[in-house]
C-alpha cells in the first residue's frame, strides 16, 4: 500500500469525493432539486462517506479508524438506498441511477478493503503473550 500522509491520499476518500460530486450534480436539476428532504438525505449520506474517512484518519488508533470506516461504509449503503427512491420518483434515469449506484458500490468496496487492511495490520502488530 502506498504511503498515506494525509486523508486526501486515501484512494477510498478520493472515490468518495467523486461520488459526492456526482450526487450534487444529480440533485441540483429538475424536479429532484425541489424535493429538499430527499436532496438533503442523499447529499448528507455522500458527504458522510468523505468526512468519516477523513475523521477516522485523524483518530488516535487503528480500531477507532476502523470504526469510522464502518460509518463511511454504511453511509455509502444509505446513499444507494436513497438512489432507489430518486429512481422510483422519476427524478433520475435508469442510467443515472446505475452510474451513481455503481460509484457508491465502488466506494463501499474500497472502504471495506481498507478497513480489512487496517484490522489485519493491527493484528500483525499486536503484542504476543
Amino acid at each position: 500500500m502506498a504511503s498515506v500522509h494525509r486523508f486526501e491520499d486515501i484512494d477510498a476518500w478520493q472515490e468518495a469525493r467523486k461520488l459526492t460530486k456526482t450526487i450534487y450534480a444529480l440533485t441540483q436539476t429538475g424536479r429532484f432539486a425541489k424535493d429538499w428532504g430527499l436532496v438533503d438525505q442523499l447529499q448528507r449520506a455522500s458527504v458522510s462517506v468523505m468526512t468519516n474517512i477523513a475523521e477516522g484518519f485523524d483518530s488516535s488508533s487503528s480500531p477507532e479508524f476502523v470504526r469510522f470506516l464502518g460509518y463511511a461504509r454504511r453511509s455509502a449503503s444509505e446513499a444507494q438506498s436513497v438512489l432507489y427512491i430518486a429512481l422510483d420518483q422519476g427524478y433520475i434515469t435508469d442510467d443515472q441511477f446505475s452510474s451513481a449506484y455503481e460509484q457508491a458500490e465502488k466506494v463501499r468496496r474500497m472502504v471495506t478493503s481498507f478497513s480489512r487492511y487496517l484490522r489485519t495490520r493491527q493484528r500483525a502488530n499486536a503484542p504476543t503473550h
